[in-house]
């Protein structure tokens, strides 16, 4: 099994497919390493070399930035918004959506779910 950035890759799994269970590689991304080190696509990763699977983590290395170092510089750059106040920073601290979505209708991902009126229950009786 090849593992690449901390990840262990499926190996009955295509390359091309394979390389999209890193976080920040997508499907351009995973073709983009698959050319630029003249493997095939459709090569299974149980098929791989050693050599081709160290040529893959090295060009990961170094010209990619996936997994925990992504998730940080993503977390970092939401903290700024929020430490600035600004629009999208207080979308995020509110958990709405932050790039000028509705959501008197929608937004049920990022709003929770939805919360209405209980059935049957009855009032609490009052007091006099």
């Amino acid at each position: 099994m090849a593992r690449i950035a901390g990840v262990d890759l499926p190996r009955n799994k295509k390359v091309f497919v394979a390389l999209r269970y890193l976080y920040g590689v997508g499907p351009t991304g995973a073709a983009k390493i698959c050319q630029k080190l003249n493997i095939a696509e459709a090569k299974r990763v149980q098929d791989l070399t050693e050599d081709e699977v160290n040529r893959i983590r090295e060009e990961i290395d170094k010209n990619w930035q996936v997994e925990g170092d992504l998730r940080r510089v993503e977390g970092l750059n939401v903290k700024r918004l929020i430490e600035i106040n600004c629009f999208r920073g207080q979308r995020h601290r509110k958990g709405l959506p932050t790039r000028g979505q509705r959501t008197k209708t929608n937004a049920r991902t990022r709003r929770g779910r939805k919360r209405g009126t209980v059935a049957g229950k009855k009032a609490a009786p009052s007091k006099g």
